[in-house]
């Protein structure tokens, strides 16, 4: 698969999962997640998203249990929406990036406090 190909294949996959986050999933145990970054294979057959969940860890793994649950419904919605030859196998994968920076701001501000 030719690179401008797997970008725009990798670009139309993000938002059409941001799409089902907010539209179609209904499973509770999902909260906020953003999706951080998408990963296509060269033949387009695998594809691994990054998420990250705001909350505590304990609401970040039962949302990673909820995606992983939803996965065969997200797979085929993808497929059918942009209609795919075939359905590409979906991983997600847990982000702490954004939790992790949030964590050191806070660190940053309540020395920035102690120091006035």
């Amino acid at each position: 698969m030719r690179n401008l190909r797997r970008e725009r294949l990798r670009t139309l996959i993000r938002e059409e999962v941001s799409a089902i986050f907010e539209k179609e999933l209904k499973d509770p145990r999902v909260g906020f997640v953003t999706i951080t970054d998408v990963e296509v294979s060269p033949d387009g057959r695998y594809v691994k998203i990054r998420v990250s969940v705001l909350g505590s860890e304990e609401e970040a793994k039962e949302t990673m249990e909820g995606l992983n649950h939803a996965l065969s419904f997200i797979r085929s919605r993808i497929a059918q929406t942009l209609q795919l030859r075939y359905a590409p196998l979906i991983a997600f994968e847990y982000d702490s990036s954004l939790a992790k920076s949030a964590k050191v701001q806070e660190i940053l501000k309540s020395l920035e406090e102690k120091g006035e």
